[in-house]
Formats: structure tokens, sequence, C-alpha cells
């Protein structure tokens, strides 16, 4: 079984999924955020494909560990998420995950519109790897 790691952002969420034996996470790609009936759909899809048994969603509190705008827009998308799954649905603190991956990616050489691209994945597997090495 795999945990899936999620980065919620405005307009797609990044998507970052572990090995089987949940040690390593990897990139895996992003999804739109809207609507929300297709996002479900293709959750439901990924789930069963990859026999996702933990969903690990980043929360990116304020620098002071407050919740902030964007924080309460996870929250929600939390909630929605527990409406309708079946597995366990965790949060994390992702402050500054999107910078460390923007980082790696210019360190790798990548240019500016390949980073994009592959930012958002790659933020949901710092966050995902931080909750594995916790659990």
């Amino acid at each position: 079984m795999r945990a899936l790691g999620i980065d919620h952002g405005t307009k797609r969420i990044g998507l970052a999924l572990s090995d089987p034996s949940q040690t390593f996470a990897s990139p895996f790609g992003f999804y739109d955020t809207h609507p929300r009936k297709r996002l479900q759909k293709r959750l439901e899809k990924l789930f069963a494909e990859k026999e996702i048994s933990a969903l690990v969603v980043g929360e990116p509190l304020t620098l002071k560990g407050e919740v902030g705008i964007q924080a309460e827009k996870v929250e929600d998308f939390v909630e929605w998420l527990r409406s309708w799954v079946t597995i366990e649905v965790h949060t994390v603190d992702e402050r500054l995950t999107s910078v460390i991956a923007e980082k790696a990616l210019i360190e790798a050489g990548m240019r500016r519109a390949e980073r994009k691209t592959k930012r958002d994945a790659v933020a949901a597997a710092i966050l995902l790897q931080t909750w594995l090495d916790s659990a």
C-alpha cells in the first residue's frame, strides 16, 4: 500500500507517491483543482490503481506557525476529501516546501518553464517524505 502526498494550490494540486513500503516519496505529477467533481474522479481512479492507503496533505502555515488564508483553503479541501474518501487523511506542516522544491530544480539545471510543471509535484514529495520520516 502506498501513501499519496498532496500539495494544494489554488489552480492545481501537486502529487507524490510513496513506494509500497512507505519509505521513499517520489514526485508523481499534478491535477487541476477544478471542477471538483472531475478532481474527485481522477483521485478515485488513482487511489484504486496505485493502492493508496493514506493521504498526506500539506498545511501551509505562516512562518509564525499560524493558520492564514491559504491554510484555511487547505482545511476546506481536507474537509472535502474526508467527506468522501474511506482512507486516512493526514496533514503535515509544509512551510517552505515550494521554495525548497524550486531551489532543488534550479540546482538540477531545469529551465523556468520546466520547473513550473514540476515544482508542485516536487513540493508534494518533500512534504510526503517529511510525513514518512516521522511515522
